[in-house]
């Protein structure tokens, strides 16, 4: 196998052919599958329309014998009705059996007291009995509780009750599951004489059924008007109750839909499970009669030539397309053979024989152009050595910039050094201070008094807040921060006055001794479309600067707006800002001088928020009693 598949994979000509056979193979699906879905279609609609002429002619047939019954009782019913007497309706009960060969037997019963030297009970029955006709006064026994006696009885009128075993012990009796029709009999002044019955042996009207199948394995039925079943190729059915007991609605719906359908007096076609094997069933009320017929033949039957069309078709496609494999291989072989000379030239260049010459070729088609192409890049390829050395040279003075580069990128890292160690001493300072202080505590926990270890705490908790402010500052500033600060929503509702008042409690938790006049022109429920974080990061370095580089003592914080703005003032009175400053004091770790301290992220920082936040931070240059900053944003 893996032999073969080496053999593709390196064979140009075998893979166009398999693509080719390929392609052939889905068009010959395609094709094929559309072919054999509008046969199978035809040949289902065919199905359908044989299987209801079918039903419709055995109907025919079934209707002419329920017919000839219905004549024969009602032919006769006023000869009965005329000569109500015992003699003469034993001798017309027989007649009528002996006239009409689809009869299996007729009885005439006559009414309690009807006739009164018979008394209440008078049956005059004749039955087919094999070969021969048997003629008798039935017994005394209550008929009266009979179907084929009450039920026309009740409807007043001729009608066919539904199959019964008409076994009466002591009586004369068919062998048969019989159907009857029966009508009953009135004189003139309307009084109920009796009723005359004809019976049909169910067993007969099957032999008629079976002969009319339109398939191998189909077959007919009959319900009753209960569900119950009169006529069915299976005896077995026969002693079940109603269709409705030989399936469930959770296991076959699909029965248990045709059985409604067909005690409902609908007809049409149905698509049934029946024994595991689908079918097609076609139904139909039987005229007359509370009775629905069905015809079922199995799909199996039906699609059985079809089947056998595909059998027959599929071998034949194979066998076509492995000569159209083979053809197709024997064809691309040839085609391609200047491939493989063009290959071996072009393996001798690869080698480092570059005296190798590839020649023009006087073909047109695409082997011959992709020759010509090889042909002609080979002389480019002597061209662009020529140009590649020209480029070595130019290479060697890029070098040389490349160098110069390389010391700006070290000056560059001298100074990331420089900042490192600034950093490094802004932080070491406190950090000392809480280490030492920690040393103390540690040492002489016991012994020292309660105002020195509150002070002491007090040293600790302002240093380690200055830390923390030192570290979210760096964290603000670095590429992280940005990105979030750029990602930042304003779909908050954030309330000025709290923000502002949150800010003012934050900043004095680290200056104890600091005084902030607080003083605002918006009403308390005032709100604005911002982030209440980094507006509150914000304020607290205004505020924060304002303490460290002032008095503490006369700081301002003023809330002002205008129709589209919010600003928020913060003043202070100390040394302000040197002018020599005021063009870097928002440049990142721009300082004053080495010796301050700081990192020199406050305000640079603090000018990114409120840019993020869609306003701005200006410095009041009118202001000279010390620092006035506006924090302005859009409301």
């Amino acid at each position: 196998m893996k032999t073969i598949i080496g053999y593709i994979r390196q064979s140009l000509a075998m893979k166009l052919s398999l693509g080719i056979v390929l392609m052939a193979v889905l068009i010959f699906v395609l094709v094929l599958g559309i072919l054999f879905y509008q046969a199978r279609s035809h040949v289902g609609h065919e199905a359908i329309s044989r299987a209801s002429r079918t039903l419709d002619a055995t109907m025919m047939h079934v209707v002419r014998h329920l017919n000839t019954i219905e004549d024969a009782t009602n032919t006769n019913a006023w000869i009965a009705i005329e000569n109500f007497q015992p003699q003469a309706l034993l001798e017309l009960s027989r007649r009528i059996v002996v006239l009409n060969g689809h009869v299996n037997g007729c009885s005439i019963t006559a009414a309690p007291n009807a006739i009164p030297e018979c008394g209440r009970y008078f049956s005059a029955y004749s039955v087919r009995l094999g070969d021969s006709i048997v003629t008798e006064r039935e017994k005394p026994y209550e008929y009266f509780d009979k179907v084929w006696y009450k039920t026309p009885v009740k409807r007043g009128r001729a009608c066919w009750v539904d199959p019964f075993d008409d076994y009466n012990e002591g009586t004369l009796s068919a062998e048969d599951i019989i159907a009857s029709y029966s009508r009953p009999l009135y004189d003139g002044a309307g009084r109920l004489l009796g009723v005359i019955s004809t019976d049909l042996a169910l067993p007969k009207l099957a032999q008629v059924l079976e002969a009319e199948i339109p398939f191998a394995n189909a077959y007919f039925f009959m319900l009753g008007r209960d569900g119950r079943y009169l006529v069915h190729s299976d005896s077995t059915k026969l002693n079940t109750p109603t269709i409705f007991d030989t399936a469930t609605a959770k296991d076959h719906p699909d029965i248990v839909a045709l059985g409604h359908e067909m005690t409902t007096g609908k007809s049409g076609t149905m698509e049934v499970v029946v024994g595991d094997k689908p079918c097609l069933v076609s139904y139909r009320p039987l005229p007359g009669t509370q009775w629905s017929l069905a015809l079922v033949c199995p799909r199996s039957d039906i699609f059985k030539s079809y089947y056998k069309l595909t059998y027959i078709t599929l071998p034949f496609v194979v066998i076509g397309l492995i000569f159209i494999l083979l053809l197709c291989q024997r064809v691309v072989a040839q085609s391609v053979m200047p491939l493989r000379r063009l290959l071996q030239q072009c393996q001798s260049i690869a080698q480092g024989n570059y005296e190798e010459h590839i020649p023009q070729s006087k073909r047109n088609d695409v082997v011959g152009r992709l020759q010509n192409s090889f042909a002609a890049m080979q002389h480019s390829i002597e061209h662009h050595v020529a140009d590649i050395n020209k480029v070595n040279d130019e290479t060697r003075l890029r070098n040389v910039e490349l160098q110069q580069a390389r010391q700006m990128a070290e000056n560059s890292m001298r100074q990331k050094t420089l900042f490192i160690q600034n950093m490094t001493h802004q932080i070491r300072t406190p950090l000392n201070i809480v280490m030492g202080f920690s040393q103390i505590l540690r040492d002489n926990l016991g012994q020292l008094p309660k105002e020195e270890l509150a002070e002491i705490a007090g040293m600790m908790g302002h240093n380690a807040r200055h830390l923390s402010r030192m570290v979210l500052m760096l964290y603000d500033s670095s590429d992280t921060a940005r990105s979030d600060e750029t990602r930042c929503q304003r779909n908050e509702q954030v309330n000025c006055n709290d923000v502002a008042r949150q800010s003012i409690d934050f900043t004095c938790q680290h200056f104890p001794e600091m005084v902030v006049n607080f003083s605002t022109t918006l009403p308390d429920d005032f709100t604005i479309h911002s982030n209440s974080l980094y507006l509150m990061r914000s304020l607290r370095e205004l505020l924060y600067n304002a303490a460290k580089y002032s008095d503490a003592q006369h700081v301002v914080l003023a809330i002002t707006s205008t129709d589209t703005t919010v600003r928020f003032t913060v003043e202070d009175q100390g040394p302000g800002i040197d002018a020599d400053h005021l063009e870097r004091m928002f440049e990142p770790f721009a300082k004053a001088d080495d010796l301050s301290e700081g990192l020199g992220l406050g305000l640079p920082l603090t000018k990114q928020h409120a840019m993020n936040l869609g306003g701005d931070l200006t410095l009041d240059p009118s202001y000279h009693q010390g620092c006035r900053f506006t924090l302005e944003l859009p409301i």
